[in-house]
């Protein structure tokens, strides 16, 4: 299948610029920049994309490439850091700026093929401290941006972009990579996520040629795909186990074993609660949360694979997400560790087997159309690993947990009779230790501060905050401090990812 190459120098968005490419039908496929050349070179390749990165170029050591990457006569695009990177390998400057943050407005300065669709000025999505003072010899500047820093070049088959066009705030950005892959690299195959269930299917059985696989199952659309997939490869050999931590929404655990028996699948349902509640009691740590609830549900599967003869492989329902915010790419930081990613300790023996782990949530929502899920899974909002623990900040304790359950519940409640809950990414309310003074029943009553997030995206990798009625957010409010009386304000949190992440930790 031809496709588009995209090396990954450890950018949070790497692996969002190969999706955006999928969207637009295009197959992408991510390398590190170590084998970049190599696979550069097959001939099913028809156009390289060095993606952004945390690092400068003047930094030591720092993501590089072989020179020879722009010489195999394949179109090359260089988004921020790998626009920078051909600027400094070709013979141009690049320097240390004021940076640049956030939407910014970039003046077309000459047409070409790439920005065919754009108008004069468009809004990008800029995240820099450097940029490209002087091109390199020969090369062309087409856009410019409002600070007056090069937002966009090219020399030949060789382009590069100081913005990214694979977010949405980006408001032409998709068009852009797709005139990339359709017009300069010519790629005329079509590439759909739910045309390769037959693939994935064939290398699970492959690779799990005997033993019995432990499919662990939370009732989300990722881990419930995941399920179905290892069933059809191995059958009977999949024992799927639904492990209870107390950390789910209210009645949660009830239905997803209920849901996922109705579809045909058995269920081995482990209550755990006590086992987490009592380790995650007093601990503040984000980090150290994550890291308590990912050992213990290893202790529990290693437990529970004990009265499972000859269980050999783990299937998790890990995603493209995941693997990138837990540093486990190459280059990349970490920004949180999953607990079906960087949270299993190093004595958990189980091989893990993540058939989507190459996958985002609306291509697995694909999937799971194409096997005749049933909506309440296929739109399932997404939920932590580590459940409602990561959503109480600062020390853990029942009362907040409690506070956070009947919270949410309230907050899916209205955003549902709204007739939005479906439109949204996803929608929760957070506990810290914040207190405010308030009046209930003509008394005095110090109680906690509840935050509500309501998110917008597409991916997880990037996320806006959810314009949402205000009527409705008043009845959010008015039934949590009237229904929850630890609580005594309420307040709706505004900022898009980046900067902050989705979860507060």
């Amino acid at each position: 299948m031809e496709k588009i190459l995209v090396v990954n120098f450890g950018g949070q968005y790497a692996h969002l610029i190969a999706r955006r490419v999928r969207d637009a039908g295009v197959y992408a496929e991510i390398t590190t920049p170590e084998n970049a050349v190599e696979k550069a070179r097959e001939g099913e390749v028809k156009a390289v994309i060095l993606s952004g990165g945390p690092s400068s170029v003047y930094e030591s050591p720092s993501p590089d490439v072989p020179t020879e990457i722009f010489e195999l006569g394949k179109p090359v695009l260089g988004i921020c850091y790998g626009h920078q990177l051909i600027a400094k390998k070709m013979g141009g400057r690049v320097a240390r700026g004021k940076g640049e943050y956030g939407r910014t407005l970039v003046k077309v300065v000459a047409r070409d093929p790439l920005l065919e669709g754009w108008g004069d000025e468009e809004v990008v999505w800029m995240s820099h401290g450097d940029y490209v003072e002087e091109p390199p010899p020969g090369f062309e500047i087409l856009a410019v941006s409002e600070n007056g820093y090069i937002a966009a070049m090219r020399k030949g088959h060789i382009y590069g972009v100081q913005f990214h066009p694979e977010v949405n705030h980006t408001a032409k950005g998709a068009l852009l990579l797709e005139n990339f892959a359709r017009r300069i690299a010519g790629v005329k195959e079509s590439w759909r996520p739910e045309d390769h269930i037959t693939r994935i299917v064939e290398e699970i059985r492959e690779r799990v040629r005997e033993g019995q696989v432990i499919v662990a199952v939370s009732g989300g659309v990722d881990s419930t795909v995941t399920a179905v997939l290892v069933h059809k490869a191995v059958g009977s050999r999949a024992k799927a186990v639904f492990v209870d931590h107390g950390l789910f929404r209210e009645g949660e655990p009830e239905k997803a074993v209920a849901l996922l028996r109705s579809i045909g699948i058995d269920v081995i349902y482990v209550d755990a609660k006590g086992r987490f509640l009592e380790k995650l009691e007093g601990v503040a740590d984000c980090e150290e949360k994550r890291r308590i609830v990912g050992e213990t549900f290893a202790q529990i599967f290693t437990e529970v694979v004990s009265g499972i003869r000859d269980a050999r492989y783990l299937a998790q329902g890990t995603l493209y997400p995941d693997v990138v915010e837990s540093g486990a790419v190459k280059g990349a930081d970490k920004i949180k560790s999953h607990h079906n990613v960087a949270g299993l300790p190093p004595w958990f023996k189980l091989e893990l087997v993540e058939p989507l782990r190459d996958f985002y949530k609306d291509e697995v929502r694909k999937i799971a159309k194409a096997l005749g899920l049933p909506d309440e899974v296929v739109y399932r909002q997404p939920f932590p690993g580590p459940g409602l623990a990561v959503r109480v900040v600062g020390p853990f304790t029942r009362e907040k947990l409690a506070i956070v359950r009947k919270a949410t519940k309230i907050v899916e409640e209205e955003l549902a009779r709204a007739g939005v809950l479906r439109k949204v990414w996803q929608a929760f309310a957070v506990v810290g230790d914040d207190k405010w003074v308030g009046v209930k029943g003509d008394r005095r009553a110090e109680g906690y501060v509840v935050t509500v997030r309501i998110v917008e995206s597409e991916d997880a990798m990037t996320a806006d905050w959810s314009r949402v009625p205000y009527e409705v957010l008043e009845k959010i409010s008015s039934r949590i401090t009237s229904e929850i009386p630890e609580v005594t304000m309420v307040t709706y949190a505004i900022t898009s990812k980046p900067p902050s992440t989705i979860e507060p930790c």
